[in-house]
């Protein structure tokens, strides 16, 4: 496909008028709840809750956080893909017009939000940073608590306080930098978003929750926890043994 037909695409931005009229489809109670687990405590409780969805949903390739220290963020996918190496075929006007529509669609619907971003640069995936000051806070501002983008962040020391960022890589330049699309399916880092799936994201990566099994992840994630300290407490115990970690596995098989 080529530029020029890209460039042209027709963002997703009727999205927005339903969106400001449907509640959210889990409670804020819920979003709290998930968010008081690591994602790869999430993963596991996924594979009680949905195994078969034990091979697809989250990141499989490295992503680098500039903020490991922030806590787990829970918000509904705002889906964009970007490129950088070649410029826009629209004229100025019409960019400006279609900057305002990225924002309506970022700022609107039910949240919170997560920004998902795909660099669709191929071989020169990162080559411009969609992502540093202005955005991050720009973001921040609609109501976004992050992103996560297989493409180049930059600005790190002015980035926007507690906006969590999952990256492809760190750069200097934005060169050609802009949204092409949005509203549609991404795929980052292995995980594949749709337009307000749920994600649940930390240092570690990032994991689409289905709406229908979210609720069920902070019961399967305490299962999990319970089956695990048999198993640690002899592992960190100065009286380890290799009879009494058997023991441990054989009563962590056992909690239900």
């Amino acid at each position: 496909m080529g530029q020029d037909r890209l460039a042209k695409k027709r963002p997703f931005a009727r999205r927005n008028a339903v969106n400001k009229a449907v509640a959210a489809p889990l409670s804020a109670s819920v979003l709290e709840a998930l968010a008081r687990y690591d994602t790869p405590t999430i993963c596991n409780a996924m594979e009680i809750v949905a195994p078969e969805r034990r091979l697809i949903g989250y990141t499989t390739k490295p992503l680098v956080c500039p903020f490991p220290d922030l806590p787990p963020i829970v918000g509904y996918a705002r889906t964009v893909t970007i490129r950088s190496v070649l410029q826009s075929g629209l004229p100025a006007a019409e960019q400006a017009k279609r900057r305002i529509e990225y924002y309506e669609y970022v700022g609107t619907g039910f949240g919170p939000r997560i920004a998902v971003i795909q660099d669709i640069d191929g071989a020169d995936v990162g080559y411009g940073a969609f992502w540093g000051e202005v955005q991050s806070n720009v973001h921040k501002a609609l109501g976004c608590l992050g992103v996560i983008t297989d493409g180049s962040i930059r600005d790190i020391p002015q980035w926007a306080p507690g906006f969590q960022a999952l990256a492809g890589s760190i750069g200097p330049s934005h060169a050609w930098v802009h949204a092409e699309s949005f509203g549609g399916e991404v795929r980052v880092a292995g995980m594949t978003v749709r337009s307000d799936d749920l994600i649940h994201a930390d240092s570690h990566g990032a994991i689409v929750i289905p709406i229908d099994v979210a609720a069920k992840l902070p019961d399967a994630a305490e299962l999990c926890a319970r089956r695990e300290t048999p198993i640690l407490e002899i592992a960190r115990s100065p009286d380890f043994s290799l009879e009494k970690l058997k023991e441990a596995l054989k009563r962590s098989a056992e909690i239900h």
